[in-house]
């Protein structure tokens, strides 16, 4: 490890670390303290949770109002506080239910970054819905898939998404009331959000109420997010309000540790500006960031679309202190030629998940932003943070993801998933802990194959070193993670075989510097057709959403290559680019 620290140009300072992350446990988890344990049953079994962790999302609601004069979300010439925001999710969830919708009823959301969402979620949220946040990027048909395959009674959108979704009504039977924002709808079901509520400038004169009364407990049901299925449609991971609420202490627990292990004490808490720039759909921005930030009374800027430029007009204008959420951000703020021109000395943390790293990104964050870097590791059926390290302790093992969180445990499996490898071996890696989620929505097959005793098989190739730090080797089979957006190679390869001059296809992974990886493909056409690049590369934009669209496509004279059992030997075929 302190080889590859030390070509990235980092040698640990005299005395560092102070105590070891074991010594670190102890101490922040004893009797009394901010990050004690305690053990409960979660669908019977045994499992350590944070005692302290918000009992529910009404309970971080709540705990937003306690900061009313704040400021919470700023989105260009919008700013709303706290105490507006909370007013709008008060009005929100009591139109909700006027609507007929009651616990466990399906709310879907469906729209850019705009501070709406943080009032659609909490508003669905703290009445007992399940809020189903959808993929803003997915097409008019996969919305609609998610929307159905949910049994959504009432969508919360945004006028884009509801141009894409408005053709496929007759296909989404569940659906009996959207709310849009940002323009409106024909449609009899479709009302506009601010005759409720009004823009985000208008919140702060709505009339001051308390939610609605609602007993939840926190292993009931709280979200739907759509993972890529690795074959056919996505899966909906079904997550409860334990799971959300306990990303809120493993924040903290982990930035807790990096302030022990430098021998400071934990400083008194002061609040922080975070430009978010990821998608909020995703666990990693709406999970382990918008929870922790509403908890902490932090201020959070969003985007329109992601542009660095504006980035550091944003982050020079609003003192910003906290940003990043995936490489491809880190490297873009890093790597632009006018970063200069801007004043960038409030940046204080760099912080991201959702995708590999490289170690040479861990180096430049900490000397030409003189940020301290931090990474993560989980998946939507973790809700996010599993593991995680920062500062210190990530520039000393820039290839790792950190050890789990004190509620988490890790295990390294065997590829048949009978015994546990030795400390060093790759295997599978398996997790558990409070933050995963209960299963697949409607789908037993899939939950009953990947959620074992409390454990998720993650797909993922890992290894554990000897103190517990956690080395993603490979990552889960046929997936390509682009800029922080899964793409399942299955999904894109059902596409093509779709074309009728597509005989055999197979998609893989690009190395990119800044998105990590981008898709190509290489097919095989039957004899006698034709078909270019352009063709079906516009043959998949029209089915599945931009992103996943092959960015070079070969064409293979014979079929591909396969071994014994007839897989794709995918190896073999980048060589092709």
């Amino acid at each position: 490890m302190a080889t590859l620290a030390q070509s990235i140009g980092w040698t640990p300072p005299a005395g560092w670390p102070a105590i070891s992350r074991d010594k670190c446990r102890e101490l922040l988890t004893a009797p009394g303290q901010r990050f004690e344990m305690e053990t409960v049953d979660i669908r019977g079994v045994p499992t350590r949770v944070w005692k302290n962790a918000p009992q529910s999302l009404r309970v971080i609601a709540m705990a937003g109002l306690a900061y009313a004069e704040r400021e919470f979300v700023i989105y260009e010439d919008e700013r709303v506080t706290y105490g507006a925001w909370f007013k709008a999710v008060a009005t929100l969830a009591h139109e909700l239910q006027g609507q007929g919708v009651s616990k466990g009823d399906r709310v879907a959301l469906a729209m850019r970054n705009l501070p709406e969402w943080p009032v659609a979620f909490f508003a669905a949220a703290t009445i007992g819905a399940i809020c189903v946040p959808l993929n803003a990027w997915w097409t008019g048909d996969e919305l609609a898939y998610g929307l159905d395959n949910s049994g959504t009674k009432v969508l919360i959108c945004d006028h884009e998404r509801w141009e894409r979704i408005a053709p496929h009504l007759a296909d989404i039977p569940s659906l009996e009331k959207a709310y849009i924002s940002r323009g409106s709808g024909s449609q009899e079901i479709a009302t506009t959000l601010e005759s409720v509520i009004g823009t985000p400038n208008e919140y702060a004169g709505l009339a001051q109420q308390g939610l609605p009364d609602v007993a939840i407990e926190p292993d009931d049901d709280a979200t739907i997010f759509y993972t890529s299925g690795t074959t056919g449609r996505p899966k909906g991971a079904l997550g409860t309000h334990r799971n959300l609420c306990t990303n809120i202490l493993s924040s903290g627990y982990n930035g807790a540790c990096a302030v022990y292990r430098r021998g400071e004490e934990i400083p008194e808490p002061t609040p922080r500006t975070g430009l978010t720039v990821i998608p909020l759909f995703h666990v990693t921005a709406c999970s382990a960031g918008l929870m922790g930030n509403i908890a902490a009374g932090n201020k959070l800027i969003f985007m329109h679309k992601w542009d660095p430029v504006k980035a550091f007009e944003i982050i020079e204008r609003e003192k910003v202190n906290v940003t990043g959420g995936v490489p491809t951000i880190a490297w873009q703020l890093l790597e632009h030629p006018e970063r200069s021109n801007y004043d960038l000395s409030s940046i204080e943390a760099v912080a991201y998940g959702g995708a590999p790293a490289a170690p040479e990104l861990v180096r430049k964050i900490w000397q030409e932003f003189g940020a301290l870097p931090g990474n993560g590791w989980g998946m939507t059926e973790t809700m996010a943070t599993v593991t995680g390290h920062s500062s210190e302790d990530y520039l000393n093992r820039p290839d790792s993801c950190g050890p789990p969180v004190a509620v988490a445990d890790l295990k390294i499996m065997s590829e048949d998933g009978t015994r546990e490898m030795p400390t060093g071996e790759i295997g599978e890696l398996w997790a558990r802990g409070p933050m995963v989620v209960k299963g697949y929505w409607q789908n037993p097959e899939a939950t009953k194959e990947t959620f074992v005793d409390g454990w998720v098989k993650t797909g993922d190739l890992a290894r554990l070193d000897e103190e517990g730090w956690c080395y993603i080797a490979d990552r889960a089979k046929d997936m390509i993670i682009r800029g922080g957006e899964n793409i399942y190679s299955s999904e894109v390869e059902n596409v093509l075989y779709d074309h009728p001059a597509v005989t055999d296809a197979a998609l893989i992974g690009l190395p990119h510097k800044q998105l990590g990886e981008e898709p190509a493909a290489v097919v095989h056409l039957a004899p006698g057709t034709t078909a270019t690049e352009a063709e079906l590369q516009e043959w998949v934009a029209g089915r599945l959403a931009k992103f996943k669209v092959p960015v070079q496509i070969v064409f293979s004279k014979d079929t591909l290559p396969r071994n014994a059992n007839g897989k794709i030997l995918k190896k073999d075929l980048a060589t092709l680019f």
